[in-house]
């Protein structure tokens, strides 16, 4: 048997919780829909899942 996922505290990269609420620190993809954060670069934000990339005015 394979062993025990353990689990990711990269999560927190995307969530800031204060208390008992939790904010989203990145954008949602307009395309993919909500589960799909966008990635932030210097000059625009990109999708990983279906490469939708918004540039920054």
């Amino acid at each position: 048997m394979a062993g025990k996922k353990g689990f990711s505290p990269n999560v927190y990269k995307y969530y800031k919780i204060e208390g008992e609420k939790a904010t989203r620190l990145r954008k949602i993809c307009s395309r993919c829909g909500k589960g799909v954060f966008m990635s932030e670069h210097k000059d625009r934000h990109t999708c990983g899942k279906c490469s939708l990339t918004e540039f920054n005015q």
